[in-house]
């Protein structure tokens, strides 16, 4: 449907929404409040929410405005329609995200399902439950927090349990995923805490569905043993010549036929691709990554505590906790001469992309959301509506200035910064790497002037730097300010001046983060002023474009034209997009295959933890399935190694008559192992002697063989999605082979779950103790 459409659409309901406005005005609290059991009832009694939205709405409008002193503009009521509807909003900065959430939040927690409003980070979730919290309660919905203050400090379980049973959830992308993912490692049902998604509301919806949709959420569990390779395959990688060796081609690296070849000479090996050498192979994959992809100052740093730190592209922030997987980080500090960090097996992975795809209904919001509405599209089936602003935009928007090198682009900035600054307009210079802040930031106080820095060295301070930024004679430095989430208010006198003055300083990832740079200023109506000044050296054009060809122009040799300049810049942002796009999209490729097992198996989990078990049936059914491979790998079959699978498999007590087996009869054979089988399932029964402790033991045999067989499957995966990788050189499929590697290892682990399901019921240590608990000691 056309924009214009979806606004006319949601201008119908609005008008409803307003017919009730006087209503709503006459009722006192309590029958204001009384309303919401009216709702319930009625949706109970089976009507839609959408038949109650004009008075639902309504009447926690009324709500915001008596206890929080906002009454929703009619375009904030139009943007909680669309969100309700399960539309993408485009909502100007300034527009009040925060107090339009509330109407939809509220319609979709009177169904006791839960509704979940996801955000950037701890602090804006905390203050939106914080300062909305208030208005919903005042209603009679519970309002829970899903984060804490202290990032460090974690929920117990019963905790959780209350924060996700509240109606109203504030909280973090990156916790209600790792949330998720717990909750489905639990090895008791009592100690689930989630309950079935239903609705929610992403807060800077592009920055989480694109900008953070390839990089997967990873608990991590067990260490592995940790690999030797690190730093022989550093030491290789640093050898290599560029062209000749490994080729490079925006964000991918492979090894040519020669720099393979002289990878096989250098560890003395005949095929690189061999099973045997996959370890070797993935390290050089990983080493060459580290060394030729990964940037330092843009996608990582080295924190005061000496550790590689993240840095979330899309806001400028560390991403406190998280590493890279498949042991890409420890490449990276092996490359940085830090000492290793452990690698650990990664036990559950999802990207955000499946993740908010198992919602029922899911919406979002963010200032500039339409920029990617195709991909969205193709992606999450979604569709973006632009809601119009309360009032006219009245920002000036200047044109861009070009410069052939970043010397006198960083002059000309500090310049025009000087000169705003001069009148009293507050200025903010907003910059796409922390290298780049801290050089502006040398500039300023070389003119002397006072200024605060905002990066990922500082971000604990950001909402009180952000809040100080639109005060009269303010000077700020920030990278990108997508996703900051804190308003920019202008102080006594700046309207005055102007309103606030930003500067963008190189051209950005891509278009969306520029107009969240611009955003900041001219909110709500404000006059605010934008220009950004690029160069040829900006970070974008030196990882898009040939750098040969365009030297002559940044030294000087050669003179450039501004549009020649402007056509380099832009085209190398627009490969830089196209390039992030194709990056989601192979991401969203190699989890289908994690999808689909990570289904199987979690609906397997829930059956047994919901008190479901395998019967004796099905586990003569999987024994048998084990007999048959086993005689299947042994074709030669020998009395010892006969006694050796019954030791490991069915029973430690040893038996003389395997030894009169006619070895060459396979029938007679599997008929004697399965024989054993049924013999020792009923000494199992016969000692526990309780049927429905038979079914709890035999379900936590299950769930226990799962567990383990899941992790590997998982950690293996993505170890093999970083292999993978680089294998560009041999003109393979990459996706193909991904998935029939894929499918061949989930085969292997249905086997060893098959396996370990009967060695764990046969073999586990059980007792009964005298308040009739069960002991259970696994093999």
């Amino acid at each position: 449907m056309k924009t214009r459409k979806l606004v006319n659409k949601l201008r119908k309901e609005l008008k409803k929404v307003k017919a009730y406005k006087e209503q709503m005005e006459q009722l006192t609290d309590q029958q204001l409040s009384g309303l919401t059991a009216s709702f319930k009832e009625r949706y109970e009694k089976g009507e839609s929410l959408d038949k109650i939205l004009p008075e639902a709405f309504a009447a926690m409008c009324e709500a915001d405005k008596r206890v929080l002193g906002m009454y929703p503009f009619d375009v904030q009521i139009m943007a909680g329609v669309a969100l309700h509807q399960g539309y993408l909003a485009e909502m100007n900065t300034g527009e009040g995200k925060t107090l339009t959430a509330t109407l939809p939040m509220y319609l979709n927690g009177l169904t006791g399902e839960g509704a979940i409003l996801v955000t950037n980070n701890e602090y804006l979730a905390l203050r939106d439950a914080e300062e909305m919290g208030p208005a919903y309660r005042f209603m009679g919905l519970s309002v829970m927090a899903g984060v804490k203050r202290d990032e460090d400090d974690r929920f117990e379980n019963d905790e959780k349990k209350e924060i996700y049973k509240a109606d109203i959830v504030y909280t973090t992308h990156s916790a209600l995923g790792f949330d998720y993912l717990i909750n489905n490692l639990v090895k008791s049902a009592s100690d689930r805490f989630l309950r079935p998604f239903n609705f929610i509301i992403i807060d800077e919806a592009d920055s989480v569905l694109l900008d953070s949709a390839s990089t997967p959420l990873v608990i991590s569990g067990a260490p592995r043993v940790q690999s030797n390779l690190y730093e022989s395959a550093d030491f290789f990688v640093r050898t290599l010549k560029e062209n000749e060796d490994y080729e490079v081609e925006e964000k991918n690296v492979w090894f040519t036929e020669k720099g393979l070849e002289y990878a096989e000479e250098y560890f003395g090996i005949d095929n690189i691709f061999a099973p045997e050498y996959f370890e070797i192979y993935r390290h050089l994959v990983l080493a060459l990554r580290a060394h030729k992809i990964i940037e330092k100052g843009t996608e990582y740093m080295i924190s005061e505590n000496g550790e590689v730190a993240l840095i979330d592209a899309s806001s400028g922030r560390t991403l406190k906790g998280v590493k890279l997987r498949g042991g890409q980080h420890q490449a990276i500090e092996c490359k940085e001469r830090l000492e290793l960090s452990q690698e650990n097996r990664s036990m559950a992975s999802i990207t955000y992309q499946n993740f908010f795809s198992m919602f029922p209904k899911m919406s979002g919001m963010s200032g500039t959301i339409y920029d990617a509405k195709d991909e969205l599209y193709d992606v999450y089936g979604k569709q973006v509506v632009v809601i119009p602003t309360n009032n006219p935009i009245q920002r000036v928007d200047c044109p861009d200035w070009y410069f052939s090198d970043s010397k006198k682009q960083f002059e000309a900035a500090i310049r025009l910064a000087v000169k705003k600054h001069d009148t009293g307009q507050p200025v903010l210079i907003v910059t796409t790497m922390i290298a780049d802040t801290e050089i502006i930031s040398h500039l300023l106080v070389e003119k002397g002037l006072p200024h605060s820095v905002l990066n990922a060295n500082n971000a604990f301070w950001e909402a009180d730097i952000i809040k100080e930024a639109g005060q009269m004679g303010a000077m700020t430095v920030a990278t990108s300010m997508a996703g900051r989430g804190t308003d920019i208010k202008l102080g006594p006198g700046v309207k005055e001046l102007g309103g606030l003055a930003v500067i963008g300083v190189g051209r950005m990832l891509n278009i969306r983060d520029e107009r969240q740079a611009r955003g900041r200023s001219g909110r709500q109506g404000d006059p605010g002023y934008s220009r950004f000044i690029v160069s040829l050296e900006d970070d974008i054009v030196e990882k898009g474009t040939d750098l040969e060809k365009i030297q002559k122009y940044i030294d000087g040799t050669k003179r450039i034209s501004d549009r020649k300049i402007k056509r380099i810049v832009n085209n190398a942002q627009k490969i830089n997009e196209e390039l992030g796009s194709t990056n989601r999209k192979t991401s969203k490729d190699y989890d289908v295959v994690l999808q689909l097992e990570r289904k199987l198996m979690y609906d397997t989990r829930d059956m047994l933890l919901d008190g479901g078990t395998v019967e004796k049936e099905r586990l003569l059914r999987i024994a048998e399935d084990n007999v048959d491979l086993f005689l299947k790998e042994n074709k030669e079959l020998d009395v010892t190694t006969l006694n050796r699978y019954l030791l490991d498999n069915i029973s430690y007590r040893m038996e003389k008559d395997s030894g009169y087996l006619n070895l060459k009869n396979r029938n007679r054979v599997k008929a004697y192992i399965m024989a054993r089988v049924e013999q020792s399932l009923e000494e199992k029964k016969a000692s526990i002697d309780s049927e429905s402790a038979m079914n709890d033991f035999v379900r936590v045999s299950a769930l226990s063989a799962i567990d383990e067989a899941w992790i590997e499957q998982v950690d293996y995966l993505q170890q093999l999605q970083a292999a993978v990788s680089g294998r560009s050189s041999a003109q393979r499929n990459l996706m193909f082979e991904y998935h029939a590697e894929a499918l061949e290892s989930f085969r292997k682990m249905e086997n060893s779950i098959k396996r370990n399901i009967i060695r764990n019921v046969l073999l586990s240590e059980v007792s009964m103790d005298k308040k009739n608990r069960l002991h259970i000691i696994l093999p």
